[in-house]
């Protein structure tokens, strides 16, 4: 730890670099956990690139809809590669030093494709809210031009909205303790190693919080609860199944999302010290939605599946 001390103009030790213990309690077997987190990371990167090609090659997905699909792909595969790569270099190779800009700069990109993913999702929301409510009007509301307005925002609002969290994280004072007992840098791992009081850095992300995806999720509820609202007065039921149908792959993806990253607050918050359970959750919540998303969209959406078959040359479904 001596190698990662320096001393600083007001003769207090300051830390150089912060070590990357891994996954609490489980440090002498967790490089076992390699296989399968890389076989995720590939295996959401793969399906992503997947979606991106199909969506680029087919004509027929060349809709709203799966534009925001597209969008989600590349928040993902950017969400995966920010923590996986590291992950697997301190299972594989031990590499578990990490400097403060590093580390701060993970704090950051973690922060905002989290909250971009976050408000792509209300953006699908509202492109199914418009399409099922307001079918007519759906071509003039939901066009080209507004799903570049709306990614815009969206990559801004979160890139400038989290710039406090490792703004403040960098600020503390890490004066003599610098391991991690984490896989990767959160804002309150890190920030529980500082000498200082790190109440700041905890109130500012739970307000960014509630702030941005709360404010998405409380969207996106309504989005919903307006959609179920119109589609109980269809008189079809087939109608209204085929229009509920539409969402069921979006409402999946928004309550795993969600639920996990209440989960992790929550959990987090209680515990004093680093356990295995928010760890794992941490770690999982920022791997398991990028290879999760192509997987379940590939399996409720018909027209997505056909348009794997098409692109991967494979024989049609049989009806």
């Amino acid at each position: 730890m001596s190698s990662a001390l320096k001393m600083s103009n007001n003769s207090k030790f300051q830390v150089s670099e912060f070590i990357l213990l891994g996954f609490p309690g489980i440090h002498s077997w967790q490089h076992w956990l390699s296989l399968p987190l890389a076989l995720l990371y590939l295996s959401a990167i793969g399906a992503n690139i997947l979606i991106l090609i199909t969506i680029y090659q087919d004509s027929t997905l060349q809709q709203p809809m799966y534009y925001f699909l597209g969008i989600l792909s590349v928040v993902d595969m950017g969400l995966a590669t920010t923590i996986m790569p590291k992950i697997l270099a301190i299972f594989w190779f031990n590499a578990k030093v990490i400097s403060l800009p590093e580390c701060f700069a993970q704090i950051y990109a973690i922060h905002c494709f989290v909250g971009m993913e976050s408000g792509i999702f209300l953006c699908m929301a509202f492109d199914r809210y418009v399409a099922i409510c307001h079918p007519l009007r759906y071509p003039s509301i939901v066009t080209n031009a507004f799903i570049v307005k709306a990614t815009t925002f969206m990559v801004l609002r979160n890139g400038l909205f989290v710039i406090p969290v490792p703004v403040l994280a960098a600020q503390r004072n890490y004066c003599f303790r610098n391991e991690i007992d984490h896989c990767l840098c959160s804002n309150l791992g890190v920030t529980s190693l500082a000498c200082d009081d790190r109440r700041p850095n905890s109130i500012c992300q739970l307000v960014l919080a509630w702030l941005g995806m709360g404010s998405d999720l409380s969207l996106i509820i309504l989005s919903y609860t307006l959609i179920l609202r119109s589609v109980l007065k269809l008189n079809s039921v087939e109608a209204a199944s085929k229009a509920l149908s539409t969402c069921s792959s979006h409402l999946i993806l928004i309550l795993f999302f969600y639920t996990v990253v209440v989960v992790v607050s929550v959990t987090h918050l209680a515990e004093t010290k680093a356990t295995l359970i928010p760890v794992l959750l941490n770690v999982l919540h920022n791997i398991i939605p990028p290879a999760l998303n192509p997987m379940v969209y590939a399996l409720r959406t018909k027209e997505l599946r056909a348009s794997f078959r098409r692109v991967l040359r494979l024989s049609p479904e049989k009806k």
